[in-house]
């Protein structure tokens, strides 16, 4: 049956969409220091290590005045150095490598120049101490680094081991890649879902936890599609695969979520530039401190100079910095997708805290995409049910949605012999005896071409109007159903600071003018066709101040052009499509618009905390660097200076996870 609905372009019609996201995203790899010591990072191992050289270090401090007067001092190095190596070989190692491939200024340099030359000058603790920190600090930071992992390991977790393919009535486990679509695969209970497909048998709950962050276990049954990376829970499940294993949806956030440290944030590349200045500078600065003063200063020694410029070498050293806003980042990242927020890169993170406009996609955005009765209207004496009523049972032979969604409204079984002489009227509606009544149901035009009095021809929205008789009885409106946080989402948008909100559709005015109204969102623009989205979000993006971002929230294929075209593109990913998926910068798994609060919130909280860990660095490097030329402060100062900047900053950046 083909109801008569007003000029709606769906939001879901299929276009050609752009697969070349606009946003020129280079992939900036890290050359700066990496701290993973290759390999995964083992925390028993590490302290273990910590125990022997703190033993040594300690002893060594306890007994340094006997140590010292063996013969040459022997005791003392042989007490020291292996506490040395053992804490700097790494330190050592990277700078060794680093030289090699001439990339001599880094802070591995500056720590092994201030700690050999600490050596040189027989200040045998304080290069122990440097070097002992240092790794101290690392391990800190490796134990923060792996815990933001492990919240995006989480879902890397979810990739599943095998799949169990029946083929002639044998069940054999392959490999999800060997996989191909339309092959019948066989999920036990507790067993995760291998790739994307229609279940053909059985009924069961599915955990998509991993997926979107929901914590309820989802129902479904024959017919329902199931995605790669869910659990199932309780019944056997047979499905038909619909897509390869790297094309479905767990494939694709995989590849997110390992791809997302190479879109670095401005604040990043900064830093590593800055790094890349800074370390030369410090050098020339120390060989200045270490070589002019003894000749140009009358008494001045040059091993209390060298010593100063040691000293301003390990102050001087960018760890704090270089260690802890990759890792703020990292921690936004990985604290958002604990919330089922995939943030694809740290320079969206940044780009996030300017949004200013956030604009929606309508249907499957905003609303579920389901068609629901809103609105019963009746005339001539007749009550809502009885329209309801009567409306059910003369849709019952229809497959139509709009039909549908009527009888779902009605509820209640019935006899469907009741219904008799059913005619279906092409793009018009449906005539049929429903008992001893001659029922209409359908279009204004309908009505018109069928000689029914009526008021009201110009009823705006989605209607079927029903006549009994050849008396109007009244209408019936259908709409498609708001998402439940769909309301609270606009209000959470506007109470963070964001200026504007517009929504995009392709229903009619009516539609678009009702939904706007119910959930509070500032402006709408309705009746566009998918092409012509992207032209209304250019002209949103050119009225909008220079440095205040837009970001767009879709769903459907037709929304992948108007994702890319954004400053920021948001796909619901949980329902969402893979092309809207694949082109945007920030996935929501949930499918809840509020989310689109929280991950601007998450993306200000990390901002707030990487400028903090920078000014701070900063302001205690240069205090410490004064303090050091001027001879105030010591080796010990200066390991302070160095190691206890890296922690305080490591520890403020694990603050974004919370």
């Amino acid at each position: 049956m083909q109801h008569k609905i007003h000029s709606e372009h769906s939001d879901c019609c299929s276009h050609d969409h752009h697969e070349n996201h606009n946003h020129n995203h280079e992939h900036h790899h890290d050359d700066n220091h990496n701290h993973d010591h290759g390999g995964e990072f083992s925390f028993k191992n590490e302290i273990y290590s910590l125990i022997v050289i703190g033993i040594l270090y300690i002893s060594g401090l306890i007994f340094e005045q006997q140590l010292h007067n063996t013969p040459y001092a022997i005791g003392e190095y042989l007490v020291f150095i292996p506490a040395y190596l053992l804490s700097g070989w790494t330190v050592l190692k990277t700078a060794g490598r680093n030289i090699l491939k001439g990339r001599i200024f880094d802070e591995t340099f500056l720590m092994t120049i201030a700690t050999l030359g600490a050596l040189a000058i027989h200040k045998l603790p304080e290069a122990v101490g440097v070097m002992l920190f240092y790794k101290i600090g690392e391990l800190f930071q490796d134990v923060a680094v792996s815990r933001s992992r492990n919240s995006i390991k989480a879902l890397l977790e979810v990739r599943p081991d095998y799949a169990n393919l029946e083929t002639e009535g044998t069940i054999n486990k392959v490999s999800p890649e060997a996989v191909k679509i339309g092959d019948i695969v066989v999920i036990k209970p507790g067993e995760k879902i291998p790739l994307d497909g229609e279940i053909i048998t059985g009924n069961s709950q599915v955990d998509t936890s991993a997926l979107t962050g929901e914590s309820v276990p989802q129902t479904v049954r024959i017919g329902d599609t199931v995605l790669a990376g869910s659990i199932n829970q309780v019944g056997l499940l047979k499905i038909q695969v619909t897509k390869l294993f790297n094309e479905s949806s767990i494939a694709k956030i995989l590849d997110l979520v390992q791809n997302a440290r190479s879109k670095k944030a401005e604040t990043e590349k900064f830093i590593t530039k800055f790094a890349r200045y800074y370390t030369p500078i410090v050098v020339f600065i120390s060989l200045a401190v270490a070589i002019l003063p003894p000749l140009i200063i009358p008494g001045a020694t040059s091993s209390e100079w060298v010593y100063r410029a040691l000293i301003l070498l390990v102050i001087s050293c960018p760890c704090g910095l270089v260690i802890s806003i990759p890792l703020g980042y990292f921690g936004g990242i990985g604290g958002a997708a604990k919330r089922g927020i995939l943030i694809k890169g740290s320079m969206f993170l940044d780009t996030l805290t300017t949004v200013k406009t956030v604009v929606f996609d309508k249907t499957g955005t905003l609303t579920k995409g389901v068609f629901k009765v809103v609105e019963i209207v009746p005339f001539n004496g007749y009550s809502q049910q009885e329209i309801l009523e009567l409306a059910a049972k003369v849709e019952a032979h229809s497959n139509h949605p709009i039909a549908q969604s009527i009888r779902a409204e009605y509820g209640e079984d019935f006899d469907i012999s009741e219904v008799s002489n059913y005619e279906e009227i092409a793009g018009q509606g449906i005539k049929a005896n429903v008992g001893n009544k001659l029922v209409l149901a359908g279009s204004d035009r309908l009505l018109h071409q069928e000689q029914i009095t009526h008021d009201n021809c110009d009823v705006k929205g989605t209607v079927v109007h029903l006549a009994v008789d050849n008396i109007y009885a009244g209408y019936i409106m259908i709409a498609d159903e708001l998402k439940a946080d769909a309301k609270t989402a606009i209000q959470a948008l506007k109470k963070i600071g964001v200026e504007r909100t517009v929504m995009l559709t392709g229903d009619n005015q009516a539609i678009a003018a009702r939904i706007a109204q119910q959930i509070g969102i500032d402006s709408y623009i309705a009746e566009l066709l998918p092409e012509e989205k992207v032209s209304a979000m250019e002209k949103l993006i050119s009225t909008n101040p220079k440095h205040d971002k837009v970001a767009f929230i879709g769903d459907g294929i037709n929304d992948a052009p108007v994702i890319a075209r954004a400053d920021v593109g948001m796909a619901m990913g949980g329902l969402g499509s893979d092309a809207a998926i694949e082109t945007a910068d920030i996935v929501i798994m949930t499918d809840a618009p509020s989310k689109v609060a929280t991950a601007i919130q998450i993306a200000r909280k990390t901002r707030q905390i990487v400028w903090q860990n920078i000014s701070f660095a900063l302001a205690i490097k240069i205090a410490f660097i004064g303090l050091g030329i001027l001879g105030v402060a010591t080796m010990w100062e200066a390991v302070f200076a160095d190691v206890g900047v890296a922690l305080l900053a490591i520890f403020n950046a694990t603050r974004v996870m919370k």
